[in-house]
């Protein structure tokens, strides 16, 4: 790793700091980053830090070690989704927001809380239950998460977002959470209502989960679908000229290799990210190719 990657790497880790409001709060937000690790890069010590620190550090804040970092562009979705990101954030508001894999969500609400103080954007996981998911919001606030039961770790979740001024929680692939962790969901927005914002985000199955739970009359379920308005949010999708907007972007200006892009992107925002990694490099090399033939 270079020392223009490093110190790319430091100003995003800086500016997370000053978010963050102490080293000790970013530690704790970060997976296997130690207070000293943080306090030698800021003082710029970097002799002791491995290689491996500095890509583990910077792909948590959004770094990227390839090439120029993904730019991501202001589509109708990605508009939509900042507008009830600001909505719930400013005015205490719940919301349940659906969209196909590979829609842009969890880049934008990524992007979001990196940018806006007291946002916290949360990957959910199958495999969850409930200590885990209490213990990886705990993780996203910067407070110790290990050692505490359940109950104090939600009691602790409410003490801080509390004191916050207007927090927001992104719950992102909510879909993915069992039902008794789930249920979380409904503890904390009754003990958080009208002090912080709270987005539920995932596929049409998380709407289609709670209809069928609603048919079935599911514990829970009715109290989940009331604290969400009883409606769901759903995407747009992308269009032609959204696929061109990103592809130019991303650098990728020839309108063949746009027109193949889009025809075969499927409406999954990852496979066009793939594709123009992939044009990328063939351009690349046709360039160096052609270079050398005018050298010889």
């Amino acid at each position: 790793m270079d020392k223009l990657q490093k110190n790319q790497i430091f100003g995003l880790l800086q500016q997370f700091v000053a978010d963050k409001q102490s080293i000790s709060a970013a530690a704790n937000s970060l997976r296997d980053v130690s207070r000293t690790t943080i306090d030698n890069i800021l003082k710029q010590r970097w002799e002791s830090i491995s290689d491996e620190m500095w890509l583990n550090i910077g792909k948590q804040l959004g770094w990227h070690p390839i090439g120029q970092p993904w730019q991501l562009v202001h589509t109708y979705d990605f508009k939509l989704l900042v507008a009830f990101f600001e909505d719930a954030k400013a005015y205490a508001n719940v919301y349940a927001i659906c969209g196909p894999a590979g829609s842009g969500k969890t880049a934008t609400a990524s992007w979001y809380a990196r940018t806006q103080k007291h946002v916290y954007h949360l990957v959910c996981a199958e495999y969850w239950n409930k200590k885990m998911f209490l213990s990886n919001i705990l993780r996203q606030l910067g407070r110790e998460n290990t050692g505490y039961s359940a109950a104090e770790m939600m009691e602790e979740i409410i003490s801080v977002l509390l004191r916050q001024d207007h927090p927001l929680l992104i719950l992102d692939e909510a879909d993915k959470l069992n039902d008794s962790v789930l249920y979380f969901f409904i503890t904390l927005y009754n003990s958080l209502k009208d002090q912080c914002g709270i987005v539920l985000m995932a596929t049409d199955f998380l709407a289609k989960r709670i209809n069928r739970g609603l048919k079935l009359n599911k514990k829970g379920y009715q109290e989940i679908y009331s604290r969400i308005g009883r409606r769901f949010i759903y995407l747009r999708g992308t269009n032609k000229k959204e696929i061109e907007k990103i592809c130019q972007e991303n650098g990728i200006s020839d309108p063949e290799q746009i027109a193949e892009i889009y025809n075969e992107y499927e409406g999954d925002l990852r496979r066009v990210e793939r594709a123009i990694h992939k044009f990328k490099r063939k351009n690349a090399q046709k360039y160096e190719l052609a270079t050398l033939q005018v050298d010889e």
